[in-house]
C-alpha cells in the first residue's frame, strides 16, 4: 500500500510538473506571437503610409476642381496637414489610430470608421459565403476520389483541379458573367448588388455568382490536400484493424478517417485568409461590389491618402489577428508546438 501511495504521488508530481512546463511553454509562445504582430502591424503602417504617398496625383486637385489656385492648394494643404513632414505625418495619423480615430476621407469628408463598418460585413459575406460553397464541393468530392485512387472519377478530379488553378480571377468573372448573367440570365451582372437590409433573398442571389468565383481557388486547393490525407489515413494500421472486424466503408470513411484527415484541411482553410482577402478584392471591383475592395481601390484612384492607409491598416489588422488565433488553437490542440 505505501508503495502503490508513493507510485502514485510520483505519478501526479510528473504530470503536475508537466502541466507546468506546458503551461510556461505556451505562455512563451503567446508572448512571442504578439511580438511579432506588432512588429508585422508597424512594418505595414510604415509601408501603407509612405507608399501611398510615392503615388502620383495630388488629393488638392481632386478636391479643389477648377478653384485649384496655389493659394487654395496651400491653404488645403495646411488645413489637412499634409504641409507637415511625413514623419510628423506618420505620427499624427498612427497616434489617432492608436485612440479609435482613423480619421475622415479627404474626398467624401466621410468618416473612414464608417466606411469600414458599412463595407466590411459584405467582405465577410462573400468570404463565409464561397467558404461554405468550397467546402461543401471538396469534402465529398475528396471521399470520393479517395475511396478509389486513380479511378475515373479521380483522374478526372485532379485533372480538372489543376486546369481551374491556371485560370486567373479576372478571366474567370469575364466568363461567368457572360455565362450565367448574359446569355442564362441566372445571376444578375456587375453593379447588381442588393444589400442585405434591404432585401436578404436578392442580396444572397447577387452575391453567389462573386461567391463561386472566390471558391474556385479554396475548392482546388481543400480537394487536393484532403484528398492526399485521406488516401495515407486509409493505408494506416488502425484503418486496416477496423476493416478486419468488419465495418463498412462508409463508416470506416466518416468515423475513423475523416476527422483526422481534415486537420490540415481546416489549418489551410484558417492560413488562407489573406489569400481570401485579396481574391475578394478583385471580385468586388470588377463586380462593382461596394466592399472593402472596391472602396480601396477607389481611394488608390482618388489619392485618398487617409482612407488607403486606414483601410489597409484594418484589413491587415484582421489577418493577422485570424492567424495568430490559428496559432494559439493550434497549441492549446498540440502543446508540443509551443515548446518547439
Amino acid at each position: 500500500m505505501l508503495v502503490r501511495r508513493e507510485a502514485q504521488r510520483g505519478f501526479l508530481t510528473y504530470h503536475l510538473a508537466s502541466g507546468d512546463k506546458d503551461w510556461r511553454g505556451m505562455t512563451r509562445f503567446v508572448l512571442r506571437r504578439l511580438i511579432a504582430l506588432i512588429a508585422i502591424l508597424f512594418c505595414i503602417s510604415v509601408g501603407a503610409f509612405f507608399l501611398i504617398h510615392l503615388l502620383p496625383g495630388d488629393p488638392t486637385v481632386t478636391i479643389l476642381g477648377p478653384n485649384d489656385t496655389p493659394e487654395n492648394r496651400n491653404a488645403l494643404l495646411k488645413e489637412l496637414g499634409l504641409n507637415l513632414p511625413l514623419w510628423q505625418q506618420y505620427l499624427t495619423w498612427i497616434w489617432n489610430v492608436l485612440q479609435g480615430n482613423l480619421g475622415q476621407s479627404f474626398i467624401t469628408h466621410q468618416s473612414v470608421s464608417k466606411i469600414i463598418s458599412s463595407a466590411f460585413p459584405i467582405d465577410l459575406e462573400l468570404i463565409i459565403l464561397s467558404q461554405i460553397m468550397a467546402l461543401g464541393f471538396s469534402i465529398p468530392l475528396a471521399i470520393a476520389s479517395a475511396r478509389r485512387p486513380n479511378g475515373l472519377l479521380d483522374r478526372a478530379s485532379t485533372t480538372t483541379s489543376f486546369g481551374m488553378l491556371a485560370i486567373p480571377p479576372f478571366i474567370l468573372i469575364v466568363v461567368l458573367v457572360l455565362l450565367f448573367s448574359i446569355h442564362l440570365h441566372i445571376f444578375p451582372g456587375p453593379g447588381s448588388y442588393v444589400p442585405f437590409q434591404q432585401d436578404p433573398i436578392s442580396n444572397l442571389h447577387t452575391m453567389i455568382l462573386p461567391a463561386i468565383v472566390l471558391m474556385v481557388g479554396s475548392t482546388t486547393i481543400y480537394f487536393r490536400l484532403l484528398r492526399a490525407d485521406l488516401i495515407a489515413t486509409l493505408q494506416q494500421d488502425f484503418i486496416t484493424v477496423a476493416r478486419s472486424k468488419g465495418l463498412s466503408d462508409r463508416y470506416i470513411m466518416w468515423r475513423h478517417a475523416l476527422r483526422p484527415s481534415s486537420l490540415s484541411l481546416l489549418a489551410s482553410a484558417g492560413l488562407n485568409i489573406s489569400g481570401l482577402v485579396a481574391g475578394a478584392f478583385v471580385v468586388e471591383y470588377l463586380l462593382a461590389i461596394p466592399g472593402l475592395g472596391f472602396e480601396l481601390v477607389n481611394s488608390i484612384q482618388q489619392v485618398d491618402y487617409l482612407s488607403v492607409q486606414s483601410i489597409t491598416l484594418f484589413v491587415a489588422v484582421v489577418i493577422v489577428l485570424i492567424n495568430f488565433i490559428i496559432d494559439f488553437l493550434f497549441t492549446v490542440v498540440d502543446p508540443r508546438i509551443a515548446r518547439e
